[in-house]
């Protein structure tokens, strides 16, 4: 008979893993906290939207506190510890994983060139030659410092991301493992000879398809604790087709077992290691790039919130805002804001607070006013973190009127 967890149970495990499920913990947040993140989690997406501040940097900050981001930045570009490909989208990953990523290079490779094959009327294998060169023998350089490799042709542009023919070249080797990103100023990459940036991984070789995506499997399993094989797959962006028996390997090699939660449809994978808290009592804002809510299916099945980022979305459909954070408080996502850092003006502006309609699976619903003093907290927090000087809340959304007068109330304190 399989085992049955509750859904209360299934969020307080996976929050554990995430790091969420406590208070955070106390003292300066410094190298060991980033190593200890990206350990655990196995990667760190980046995005460039920077309307609050780059997604890269709230995950730490909602697992740890206030840190220096500055300190962050050098760890993930300069510590020798990390590198940056595509894990979960473009992200940060811990610098062991990257035999495990080569099987993806060689893909890219695949993809890329049938792309440049279907535009041989403006692909020069020549540039691409002369680009690789350049990253060699003067990297790290930008697209702007190889601009003068590429011959005038009329229009200069690329493809749909408004590219020039030299980025797409840069682009390509970094997709396929021949340039890798030695740091990220202005979020802008800088490519460099994979040998200079990566040391010795860069000559390790590539493991095989099947043991590599193994690997990214069980990092995903050790990363959240339980979850179905979809929930797994996605962590590391793996066709949920080629994930099943990926599953049944841990399984069968005693990292897992099969277990069934209350109100899912599909069998969940529980890790061997997971631990029940026995109570969720933390406080975060969560970035909708965090692993604790990027994938929606999930977000929705565990925490009853039906969430989509709505960047893309023109301004007049949208319904929660341009940039909202979910907000986690105990085991449950509460509520979500609209954040935006007026950095000239020094506030923090709550464009819209909502409250979410219905409780988590199998829990109680939070009080509104003891949602919006929590969310007000966190909210002054985040905005010391950035430097700013105050929080503004808005009129607009079901916790905006109590939202309102927390911040007053903790802005007064």
């Amino acid at each position: 008979m399989e085992e049955k967890l509750t859904a209360s149970e299934a969020r307080r495990l996976f929050l554990h893993a995430q790091g969420l499920a406590r208070r955070r913990p106390s003292g300066t947040v410094s190298a060991r906290r980033f190593r200890e993140y990206l350990q655990r989690q196995g990667v760190l997406q980046l995005d460039s939207v920077n309307v609050l501040a780059r997604a890269h940097y709230l995950p730490i900050y909602s697992r740890f506190g206030p840190y220096d981001r500055a300190a962050l930045d050098a760890y993930l570009w300069s510590s020798g510890e990390t590198f940056e490909h595509w894990g979960h989208e473009a992200s940060v990953m811990p610098r062991d994983l990257l035999p495990s990523l080569r099987f993806r290079m060689e893909d890219n490779r695949e993809r890329w060139m049938g792309w440049f094959e279907r535009r041989r009327d403006r692909y020069r294998p020549e540039l691409l030659d002369a680009v690789e060169r350049a990253v060699h023998e003067r990297g790290p350089v930008t697209a702007k410092d190889l601009q003068h490799l590429e011959e005038e042709r009329g229009r200069r542009r690329g493809s749909w991301w408004d590219w020039s023919l030299t980025k797409e070249a840069l682009e390509f080797l970094f997709f396929t493992g021949r340039a890798a990103v030695a740091g990220r100023p202005n979020f802008q990459r800088l490519y460099d000879a994979p040998l200079k940036v990566w040391g010795e991984h860069a000559c390790l070789p590539a493991k095989p398809r099947q043991e590599a995506q193994q690997e990214l499997f069980d990092r995903a399993l050790a990363a959240t604790w339980i979850g179905t094989v979809a929930d797994l797959a996605d962590h590391f962006r793996i066709k949920v087709t080629e994930a099943k028996p990926l599953a049944r390997s841990a399984v069968e090699r005693g990292l897992a077992r099969w277990v069934r939660v209350e109100g899912w449809r599909e069998r969940a994978l529980l890790y061997v290691g997971a631990e029940d808290p026995g109570r969720a009592t933390g406080a975060a804002l969560l970035s909708p790039f965090d692993p604790a809510c990027w994938y929606r299916d999930r977000l929705l099945r565990m925490f009853g919130m039906d969430y989509r980022i709505e960047i893309y979305t023109p301004a007049h459909k949208r319904v929660y805002g341009y940039y909202t954070l979910p907000f986690l408080l105990g085991d449950q996502m509460v509520a979500r804001v609209d954040l935006k850092a007026e950095r000239r003006a020094r506030e923090l502006r709550v464009l819209t607070a909502w409250a979410e309609p219905a409780p988590a699976p199998g829990a109680r619903k939070r009080p509104e006013s003891e949602v919006a003093a929590a969310l007000a907290r966190e909210l002054r927090l985040m905005a010391e973190w950035l430097g700013l000087s105050s929080v503004v809340a808005e009129p607009k959304g079901t916790l905006a009127p109590a939202l309102a007068r927390e911040v007053a109330a903790v802005g007064a304190a």
